[in-house]
């Protein structure tokens, strides 16, 4: 499925920084919204009639972490249906497991160490 709006919401700016670069390095049909505060970004959601198509959720965040965003999320009906990917520094096969233990189902990728990496992760999903 082509992704045409995406919404990248990691506290950290030089991460969203080289998302947006690598986003736009694959000259696919996208839009990127990004948002460092995961509460404002809940509220926006909720209030916005124009939703993505596709979130990308850090884990480690102030104020609420992935993980209690995403139980914030799926409990507005209006936003059930947005798919999401969390993201974070730890293996795939650390998170996933607590993630599933802890009741979240969720699609989870490491964050790459290279641009070159986080290309080729976006050319997979988008």
């Amino acid at each position: 499925m082509l992704r045409r709006e995406i919404l990248l919401i990691d506290d950290d700016q030089d991460d969203l920084d080289n998302f947006i670069d690598a986003i736009e390095s694959l000259k696919k049909n996208v839009s990127c919204h990004t948002m460092r505060n995961p509460l404002k970004a809940l509220e926006e959601l909720a209030g916005s009639e124009k939703k993505p198509d596709l979130i990308f959720l850090d884990y480690n965040m102030p104020y609420i972490n992935g993980m209690e965003f995403l139980r914030k999320l799926r409990s507005y009906p209006c936003l059930e249906g947005i798919d999401v990917v969390m993201f974070s520094t730890p293996e795939e096969n650390v998170m996933l497991p607590w993630l599933i233990k802890n009741g979240i189902s969720v699609k989870y990728r490491s964050k790459p160490d290279t641009f070159e990496e986080l290309k080729a992760l976006f050319s997979t999903i988008l």
